[in-house]
């Protein structure tokens, strides 16, 4: 069993940034792919970026070049950093883990608005 939590949401403007922050309740050396998805109103959850345990990152072609994603293994933790944001990046954000089941956290609202 893994839980996930995530932090850093908030309201930004657009170019700006923000690091979201996924914390994990057990060590992620074990877990297999962790990622971010988001979810925008009326729209599927698409992935935005993931990491597998070897280190593979993987993202969607819309954030290329903005979005990081990084972890610590000492902290447990997968990280988003997010930069020269976008209105249409406006999501809830989730974590995710997969080892031999999925996990979601509870997401975080990032909301890109003048």
């Amino acid at each position: 069993q893994v839980q996930l939590v995530e932090s850093g949401g908030d309201l930004v403007q657009p170019g700006g940034s923000l690091r979201l922050s996924c914390a994990a309740s057990a060590s992620i050396f074990n877990i297999n792919f962790m990622g971010w998805y988001r979810q925008a109103p009326g729209k599927q959850r698409e992935l935005v970026a993931g990491i597998t345990n070897g280190g593979t990152t993987t993202y969607a072609d819309s954030v290329k070049g903005r979005f990081t994603i990084s972890r610590d293994f000492a902290k447990n933790t997968v990280d988003l950093q997010m930069n020269s944001l976008k209105s249409e990046d406006t999501a809830v954000y989730y974590c995710y883990a997969q080892t031999t089941s999925n996990y979601w956290g509870q997401g975080t609202q990032v909301t890109v608005s003048s």
